[in-house]
C-alpha cells in the first residue's frame, strides 16, 4: 500500500550520500519519507524516544507482537515501553531487514579491504557501528545504547534450516518508505550497504529525506487497525500526550 504525498506540505528536505549518517528528531505528526536514489541502497536505523532517551527501539517485541520478520506498511517499530516510535504506513519496496545488523571497522577492513582516510579522502571505507556512534554522541549517547538496528531496502531470507540468505535487487530506483511519528523520535541512520550484501566492492548508495505535515493521523489508519496488538500500541504511545 502507498500514499500520496500531494496535500501534505513538505517542510524539509536532503540527501544522504552513500557512507554518510545523520540524526534529528521526527516530531509528533511528521511524516518522513526516505527514498532509494539509485537502487540497491541500505539504511541502517535507530529509533529512540527523543525525550526519554533510554527507552528505544524494541526489534524482537516489533516483530513478536507482529508475528513477522518481514517489517513493510501497515507494520508499527515498538519500543521498549510497548509505544510505537514510528509507523510504516507506506512502502513501495515491500521487505525491510530486521535480521542482519551492522558491520565494525575490523569486519569492513576484511570485506573490502583496506580504505584509508590518507589516500581516498571523502571516499575512505566507513563502517556502520562507527557512523551510528558518531551520530549517537551528538546525543549524549554511546556504545552501551547501541541496540538492534533495522536495515531499510534490504531483504535478508531465512531457509528451512535457519541460515540467513541475502537477496539482492530488493530495492530499485525511485522505492520509498514512509515512517509517521506518533511521538517525537528520534531517528538516527547511516547510507550503508547490507552486511550480507556478497559485492566486494564498497560502494554504499545514497539515500533522499523529505519531512511532512500531515493534518490529523488518519495516515495511520492501516497501522492501528493491522492488528488488535498495533492498536494497543498507539493507545500506549497517546497517553503520553493526554
Amino acid at each position: 500500500m502507498t500514499a500520496s504525498l500531494q496535500l501534505r506540505p513538505t517542510l524539509y528536505e536532503e540527501t544522504v550520500p552513500g557512507g554518510g549518517h545523520t540524526s534529528f528528531v521526527l516530531k509528533r505528526g511528521q511524516l518522513l519519507r526516505i527514498t532509494d536514489l539509485e537502487g540497491g541502497a541500505n539504511a541502517s536505523l535507530l529509533l529512540l524516544n527523543a525525550a526519554e532517551k533510554s527507552e528505544r527501539l524494541n526489534l524482537p517485541d516489533t516483530l513478536k507482537c507482529q508475528h513477522t520478520a518481514r517489517l513493510t506498511s501497515g507494520h508499527c517499530l515498538y519500543s521498549d515501553m510497548g509505544r510505537v516510535l514510528a509507523a510504516i504506513t507506506a512502502d513501495t519496496c515491500g521487505w525491510h531487514d530486521s535480521l542482519g545488523g551492522v558491520l565494525n571497522a575490523d569486519e569492513v577492513r576484511e570485506k573490502y579491504s583496506d580504505g584509508r582516510y590518507q589516500e581516498l579522502r571523502n571516499g575512505f571505507h566507513r563502517n556502520g557501528v562507527d557512523n551510528l556512534l558518531v551520530e549517537m554522541g551528538k546525543w549524549d549517547l554511546g556504545l552501551a545504547d547501541l541496540l538492534m538496528n533495522i536495515n531499510l531496502f534490504s531483504r535478508v531470507d531465512v531457509d528451512a534450516d535457519g541460515f540467513l540468505h541475502f537477496v539482492p535487487g530488493n530495492s530499485k530506483a525511485g522505492d520509498y518508505i514512509e515512517l509517521y511519528a506518533p511521538m517525537d523520535t528520534l531517528v538516527v541512520l547511516t547510507a550503508l550497504q547490507h552486511p550480507m550484501d556478497p559485492s566486494p566492492s564498497y560502494a554504499p548508495k545514497p539515500l533522499h529525506l523529505s519531512w511532512h505535515q500531515v493534518q490529523g493521523d488518519s495516515v495511520s489508519l492501516l497501522c492501528r487497525t493491522s492488528r488488535a496488538e498495533n492498536t494497543r500500541g498507539f493507545h500506549n504511545t497517546e497517553r503520553l500526550y493526554v
